[in-house]
């Protein structure tokens, strides 16, 4: 098990070294699924069942990994998830990870949930920013929370559609973990065994949900779990219609994350949605759903032509980000993979697990004998099952 972060080299290592560092609640937070955890796992195992077919004598003297996603321009066709409670993993939260991915050219993710504010997320980079929206019941704060993220200048705005109630995270009930975290016997153990990450938690920056608090008790003043906070904050209600109005309020760049289904990214196309995130969200919702790789092509497929799609979830390595790009997708995001190294080490942690895939990516590219992104194609795979 990796004991500094130079001796971490892949995703894998980053989670060993985040392992070590913070509180067992904390990490089981990050690591944990929905049920069974079958589709978080199939998530990453999906791409195992589909192999790259290289071309050589191809000659590739550059690569060029940039992408254009949602008018977004990326230095590289793998950007950060959207994800919450970012301060619970490293003192520096969403500053830390923001600061990464201006440093690599790619777009950083900013949940509703965000220990940060948008405006401050806003002033600190000039990279592309995306807004991930929680639709609440209390419709001042969903109108608030885009007025913010339109001052703050968030170039994309994310709608989350797979929340109408919470996953079942059977590791958070055993653990006890709640937002913020509550002191308990055993929690109390588990953070003194982390001296470092309880003496922030208590005696740095208070721990907030920024975008929340000035409407919300629960997360920021009154601990609760994930999976009650949806099952009881967000609106159960919400349809195509509110997803159409939400974007006609925003007038950007929209997107749809939690898309499974061709007839769904239809509909996507149908509202004039600019991107839809094929995704599951990361396992923690609905078990036994398939993984977004085993989704991806036949969707690109459907509405490739009008709609940008990403596949989000699962990609521990760069070769998955190949795979997916040759079966359709226009670019990658990820959530864990960046937030076990924001665990294990912050900003430097991030950047290295940012370089990391920068560098397999480039790597790949150039082993599959293509010089650019679109060079990719569903003639360099093959399925080991047909399905």
């Amino acid at each position: 098990m990796p004991r500094r972060l130079k001796d971490c080299h892949n995703v894998a290592d980053m989670r060993d070294l985040a392992r070590r560092r913070l509180p067992g609640p904390v990490f089981h937070y990050i690591d944990g699924a929905a049920d069974d955890e079958a589709t978080c796992r199939r998530n990453t195992a999906a791409f195992e069942d589909c192999d790259l077919v290289p071309n050589v004598l191809a000659g590739v003297e550059t690569v060029d990994m940039s992408v254009t996603v949602m008018g977004q321009t990326l230095a590289m066709p793998l950007f950060c998830s959207p994800t919450a409670l970012q301060r619970l993993f490293h003192h520096d939260g969403e500053r830390a990870v923001a600061r990464a991915a201006e440093k690599f050219g790619t777009m950083f993710g900013v949940s509703s949930l965000s220990t940060v504010s948008l405006a401050e997320i806003g002033a600190l980079t000039r990279t592309p920013k995306m807004f991930q929206f929680y639709f609440h019941k209390d419709r001042g704060l969903n109108d608030a929370m885009v007025d913010r993220a339109k001052a703050a200048g968030l170039d994309v705005l994310a709608l989350t559609v797979d929340t109408i109630t919470g996953g079942n995270r059977e590791r958070d009930l055993r653990t006890g973990f709640t937002t913020p975290p509550r002191l308990t016997p055993a929690s109390l153990m588990s953070f003194a065994a982390h001296p470092s990450w309880a003496m922030n938690f208590l005696f740095g920056e208070p721990f907030e949900l920024s975008e929340l608090k000035g409407h919300l008790r629960e997360g920021s003043n009154v601990s609760i779990s994930v999976g009650a906070y949806f099952s009881t904050m967000l609106d159960p209600t919400m349809t195509w219609a509110d997803a159409d109005a939400l974007r006609a309020k925003w007038a950007g760049p929209f997107c749809l994350k939690g898309v499974m289904s061709v007839a769904d990214a239809r509909r996507a196309v149908d509202i004039g949605a600019t991107g839809i995130m094929v995704s599951n969200h990361g396992g923690r919702q609905l078990d036994g759903s398939r993984s977004p790789f085993d989704q991806i092509a036949e969707i690109a497929d459907a509405v490739g032509d009008r709609i940008d799609v990403i596949l989000d979830g699962g990609v521990r390595r760069g070769t998955h980000v190949l795979k997916a790009l040759a079966s359709g997708a226009k670019a990658v995001s990820g959530g864990r993979l960046y937030l076990y190294a924001l665990a294990a080490a912050g900003q430097s942690g991030v950047e290295r697990a940012l370089s990391t895939f920068r560098t397999e990516i480039e790597r790949d590219m150039r082993l599959m004998g293509v010089s650019r992104v679109a060079d990719l194609n569903r003639d360099m795979l093959r399925r080991r099952h047909l399905s």
